[in-house]
């Protein structure tokens, strides 16, 4: 059964500049949101505060999906962009460059985040299992049994 509170957004349909000039202006202004945005959040995880810089999670998905529904109005309406608002379409196309240069740099930043924090939990793993190994040699100049793996680590995914 259908929700009646969701509803199917209607396709836009651009007949004049000024409805032209107001898509390309609410694309650009969602755009400047989630870039400011994941700014902030790119801003928070080179300085290693995690909980901050991945706060915003739920937002930044509103405004994702808000940008690639407008980015999809606007591919469904490029004639009629082009031909009422063609500086319009111009910057946006710039802008949109832009924004996925900043998207490129803040993916950077993540993967470096993760990174830092396997590499932390591994040499935390390795360091615990390394004081469970006995530290001399048995007779006849075996190495000492080693007593089984160690009791298991349990990290919270969550920052």
């Amino acid at each position: 059964m259908p929700n009646p509170e969701i509803r199917t957004p209607q396709p836009l349909r651009i007949t004049a500049r000024a409805e032209a000039e107001a898509l390309v202006a609410g694309v650009l202004a969602t755009m400047g949101e989630l870039e400011a945005l994941i700014e902030r959040e790119t801003g928070h995880l080179r300085v290693g505060r995690l909980r901050e810089g991945l706060s915003q999670d739920l937002r930044k998905t509103e405004l994702a999906s808000a940008y690639l529904q407008g980015l999809e109005a606007v591919k469904a309406n490029a004639v009629a962009l082009a031909r009422f608002a063609p500086d319009a379409v111009r910057g946006l196309r710039e802008s949109h460059a832009r924004f996925g240069r900043r998207v490129e740099e803040s993916q950077v930043v993540l993967a470096t985040a993760r990174a830092v924090s396997e590499a932390l939990v591994k040499g935390l793993a390795d360091e615990m299992n390394r004081h469970a190994r006995p530290q001399g040699y048995a007779p006849a100049g075996h190495g000492a049994r080693h007593p089984g793996p160690s009791a298991p680590l349990v990290v919270s995914k969550s920052f």
